[in-house]
């Protein structure tokens, strides 16, 4: 068997979910959509751990494979004729790419896999600098349903003593997932806070001060968007919303 060109014909096909990756990224569905791409991909999976178990250059090895991948992206995108259409199919690999593809490829746990992983990081990183990708792994990701993704207000939280399911985590994890959820603009606007948001936690919990921090960030923010749903104001949470993301993501964000 031919481990390389199995796995090299594979990479691209581990996006094909792109499409369907917003819609089963939910808590009653994902589970069932990762599994099930999970074992759809194995043999790719399994072409790369052989692969690289028996080649020389390891190192090239993962660098072709990442690339492979890379490269099907940036066709999906140049396919795109408008420039709203690359911006929303950039969106949608970034999505697949964060929640399936290296939840799928850490879920191997071969000895190629965090290599991998860190190969496809670069890669997408060289062809996309502006996006801003994480990696995880499946379990990890699996139980942020059952926070449903507010890293960041529980962290604030968390310092303050509150537990996981006070009545400010509740109140605005309600919102994300009534009001924000049910804009046109909404899925993006969540999907962007799923993507900045663990690191953005990771970096101010490196800071010194990183209390003081996120007081800040519940006097500024989180605090005026409770009594802004409170009062029913749910535009104005909206946007105050936005504006914390903006401005966290420009202080703490790193790669």
């Amino acid at each position: 068997m031919n481990y390389y060109l199995t796995a090299i014909e594979g990479m691209p096909r581990l996006l094909d979910c792109t499409e369907d990756a917003a819609q089963n990224f939910k808590k009653k569905l994902y589970a069932e959509a990762f599994q099930r791409l999970y074992q759809e991909h194995l043999p790719t999976f399994d072409a790369l751990e052989q692969g690289y178990q028996i080649v020389i250059d390891k190192e090239q090895y993962l660098t072709n494979m990442a690339n492979a991948l890379a490269e099907a992206a940036v066709q999906r995108i140049e396919s795109c004729k408008r420039r709203n259409q690359k911006e929303r199919v950039m969106m949608d690999l970034n999505l697949t790419m964060a929640v399936y593809v290296f939840p799928m490829i850490l879920e191997y746990k071969g000895q190629s896999s965090r290599p991998l992983v860190d190969k496809i990081l670069e890669a997408w990183k060289r062809e996309f600098p502006k996006t801003n990708l994480q990696a995880a792994d499946y379990e990890y990701i699996e139980q942020g349903f059952h926070k449903k993704y507010c890293y960041i207000t529980t962290a604030v939280c968390e310092t303050f003593g509150k537990p996981d399911d006070c009545y400010e985590l509740t109140l605005l994890r309600d919102y994300r997932d009534t009001y924000l959820a049910s804009l046109p603009e909404g899925d993006a606007l969540i999907s962007e806070y799923y993507d900045v948001a663990p690191s953005i936690v990771k970096h101010i919990g490196q800071q010194e001060d990183s209390p003081e921090i996120y007081r800040g960030i519940w006097e500024d923010y989180l605090e005026p968007c409770i009594q802004m749903i409170e009062h029913e104001e749910l535009e104005s949470c909206r946007k105050l919303y936005e504006e914390m993301v903006a401005a966290l993501k420009e202080q703490y964000f790193r790669m």
